[in-house]
């Protein structure tokens, strides 16, 4: 019996929706060791609301979609077409497939049909979404007079002949931030026929594009909005995003122009089971310390996807990292085995770093169903169009409110009904959103954090700018850039020239300068590092080379479609990680110090016996060894590393606390540093909550007495140069923020501190020292301080 037939059998034998069906049987086999759900929410279906296709849409369109099934458009697909092809830049923010793409396709393909030598560009933060997108496109103008729309990819996987095709000869270019900055922009003479003539400009996931990654982009955008009016051209943006909190002010900050939102959704949806699993304390095993753990969120999501692919439900499990996109497909695989042998080779990972050819091969078996189960990074959580997923597992909360019904909304698309399941992990904010449904399934999205003018990131794009054409001061002065182009020019890197023919001064780049290498739109730290199979010459992968260190540092433990690679050696300086494979029956966590400066401070706050600032910092990191640990969770010895240290220029978050304070908490001089160490950890934990950002992309350090402060201090920093907005937003939001990561460690069940609460899995000093109790004091006796001095929550 296939998965549909059994849908409809549960549905009138049992008066259950389908994903509540689903769950029933998953906690029948995978749930062993007590009940792990806090919360199960079933959201109700919603029904279309359509209108009839605009006049002006050609009626070979209205043909191919209606031979496509798409009768009439949503509400939503309508209005966005429409407010486009009037002229006006346009948001469309409803939920994960609601059928976007075709506002964005009216008018587009209306202008090509109608201007011969019209032109459009498309771009996607993923090559899957952007290959996805073009091939809906190929099938809909496929054998008809639209088909003169030549639509073509322009991405790192085009080959080199076809690369010149698309320049002579496209029309419609599927392309990405990357692409478009060190491929279009840089050689714009030769893209002379697109910019010219270019009518429309497509952002597809536009949420995606925040904290550095979005900040690049937005200039990147500036930059092809003004090469554009040089070639006589003004393109109407056409923005996707997911459901988010001001999605007019995020979608006009990032192209740097208004933008009109739609956000009515008209677009029919199943009825959702969510579900809230906490997996139970461990009955074997403990962690760093001795603390308590939970079974990991990695076994616990294998388990579950193992069950419902076993059902014939076709399920994706997202998680965090690259690493747990194997572990749970392994771990699925070895529970199939078992369990249901014939099923266990329909089940992959699926995540950045793999060869192009691989994750076209994945994208297609799980499009066809031939994969029953895929394990993924974020990599297929954006618009790629896999129809008739049943389920989705969600192997610790993505990050943001954003990601969390992204991902969801990869399941039952339409009308046919789902189930997602959120696994906690051992995480502060996994651990509070669980036990605090309501701050995740009745939030608003984040507003998107994005900063053009971010000094780290401006610079670099101005000398990229003024390359492809000299730069006027009147520009200078809308990027708010004069402090930023006058460091340039001290550095040698641009010069002021007078004008010729009338023409008033401008900004010229110096003979040596070439920026466009030299700019990494999504942030990574230095260039990436190619992974190679040693004994072949392989490559199998690459990975960011700030990351490298603790990842990739000789000795540790590299996963790779399922089989296990140890590293031989790291050369930062070629960038290239050689990697032998061989099981050896361990696992590796890198260990750090980390040392923090304050440059200067921007804002600060006096709030009695606290005081909080807003600081530009200087962070210096070094990798100084590694930990061994079997797969029983017992740590086999710690080896030590000689690597490089890697300072970051970013701005933190701090506070600092007088010994008055401490003494009222009843702190102790030797508690202090425990105290300081666990309200840090929590405090990382817990950011994203109120920052839209993952624990992942920040840092802390803490200190009895810092140099700088001279007085106890806890920092929070972005991990990329020049700030990411995070922390900004931690220091805007203070008291929630705080009041959030007190309310995780009071409700937390562990006796000492554990990684639900107070442990860190970033933490390079092996979690030591923490000291649960004095933290709650701490941060109690912190929050008595800023309420009773005004600084009260922003929700107030």
């Amino acid at each position: 019996m296939n998965p549909a037939d059994r849908t409809g059998v549960r549905e009138r034998d049992t008066g259950e929706s389908y994903g509540r069906s689903l769950l029933n049987r998953v906690l029948t086999e995978a749930a062993a060791g007590g009940d792990p759900l806090t919360h199960v929410a079933e959201l109700p279906a919603r029904h279309a609301r359509t209108t009839a296709w605009p006049e002006w849409v050609p009626s070979g369109l209205v043909t191919a979609l209606d031979a496509q099934e798409i009768t009439l458009p949503w509400e939503h697909q309508t209005r966005t077409a429409e407010l486009a092809a009037s002229g006006n830049h346009v948001v469309v923010s409803t939920g994960t497939a609601s059928g976007k793409s075709l506002g964005y396709q009216l008018p587009v393909l209306t202008a090509l049909h109608d201007e011969p030598r019209a032109t459009a560009l498309y771009l996607s933060p993923t090559k899957a979404l952007g290959a996805d997108q073009l091939r809906a496109v190929g099938s809909l103008i496929h054998d008809n007079p639209l088909r003169e729309a030549h639509p073509a990819s322009y991405d790192g996987d085009t080959p080199a002949e076809v690369r010149q095709w698309v320049r002579a000869n496209a029309r419609w270019i599927f392309t990405n931030p990357d692409m478009l900055h060190v491929g279009i922009l840089r050689s714009h003479q030769r893209w002379a026929r697109v910019l010219r003539n270019l009518r429309y400009v497509v952002v597809d996931e536009c949420h995606a594009y925040r904290g550095v990654f979005g900040s690049h982009v937005a200039l990147v955008l500036r930059r092809l909005r003004r090469l554009a009016r040089c070639y006589g051209a003004d393109p109407v943006f056409i923005l996707c995003s997911a459901t988010s909190a001001d999605p007019a002010a995020s979608a006009s900050r990032l192209i740097g122009a208004p933008v009109v939102a739609v956000t009515e959704d008209g677009s029919p949806r199943g009825a959702r089971t969510v579900a809230l699993w906490e997996p139970p304390l461990s009955a074997t095993q403990t962690g760093e310390n001795g603390a308590p753990v939970r079974r990991t969120a990695t076994s616990e999501a294998a388990k579950i996807m193992a069950a419902l692919v076993a059902e014939g439900a076709r399920t994706l499990t997202f998680v965090r990292s690259r690493r747990g996109a194997e572990l749970i497909a392994l771990d699925a695989r070895r529970v199939l085995a078992e369990t249901a042998p014939e099923l266990q080779e329909r089940v992959a990972a699926y995540r950045a770093g793999y060869l192009a050819e691989d994750r076209r091969e994945l994208e297609q078996s799980l499009s066809q169903g031939t994969l029953l189960g895929a394990a993924s990074t974020n990599a297929l959580e954006l618009g790629v169009d896999i129809a008739g997923l049943d389920a989705v597992v969600i192997a610790g909360f993505p990050g943001t409110v954003a990601s969390f019904w992204q991902q969801a909304g990869r399941a039952g698309r339409r009308t046919q009904g789902s189930l997602v399941v959120l696994v906690a992990t051992d995480d502060p904010l996994d651990t509070y959103l669980v036990h605090h449904p309501e701050a995740l399934l009745d939030r608003p999205i984040e507003a998107t954090i994005t900063d053009p003018y971010n000094p780290y990131i401006l610079g670099p794009q101005l000398l990229c700018a003024a390359m492809e054409l000299p730069l006027t001061d009147e520009e200078v002065s809308e990027l708010r850039a004069d402090e930023v182009l006058a460091d340039l020019a001290e550095q040698g890197l641009i010069r002021r020239r007078p004008g010729t023919r009338g023409a008033g001064a401008r900004w010229h780049i110096t003979a040596h300068t070439h920026p466009h290498d030299d700019v990494d739109v999504r942030g990574g730290l230095g260039s990436p590092v190619a992974i190679v199979d040693a004994e072949t010459g392989r490559l199998l992968g690459t990975a960011d080379a700030g990351r490298a260190p603790a990842t990739l540092h000789t000795g540790a433990v590299h996963l790779h479609q399922g089989e296990t690679y140890l590293v031989d050696e790291l050369d930062l300086e070629g960038g290239v990680a050689f990697v032998n494979e061989v099981d050896p029956g361990f696992t590796t966590s890198s260990r750090q110090i980390t040392s923090i400066t304050v440059e200067w401070v921007i804002e600060e706050r006096v709030l009695g016996a606290v005081t909080a600032a807003s600081a530009q910092v200087a962070v210096t990191n070094q990798v100084v060894g590694y930990l061994r640990t079997l797969v029983s969770g017992e740590v086999l010895d710690q080896v030590e590393l000689d690597l490089p240290a890697h300072t970051l220029h970013t701005k933190a978050v701090l506070y600092t606390v007088t010994p008055q304070l401490l003494a009222a908490a009843d702190i102790t001089g030797e508690q202090l540093p425990g105290a300081l160490h666990a309200a840090e950890h929590a405090a990382i934990g817990m950011l994203p909550l109120v920052a839209g950002c993952d624990r992942w992309d920040i840092g802390g350090v803490s200190i009895a007495e810092h140099p700088d402060t001279g007085a106890p201090t806890v920092f929070v920093y972005d991990g990329q140069p020049g700030g990411a907005g995070f922390a900004e937003r931690g220091f805007a939001q203070l008291t929630d923020w705080l009041s959030a990561t007190l309310s995780v460690i009071h409700s937390c069940a562990c006796q000492d501190g554990c990684p639900s609460c107070v442990q860190s899995p970033k933490c390079g000093n092996g979690n030591n020292p923490l000291d649960k109790d004095a933290a709650a004091r701490l941060l109690g006796a912190v929050l008595g301080e800023l309420r009773a001095h005004g600084d009260r929550p922003a929700s107030s």
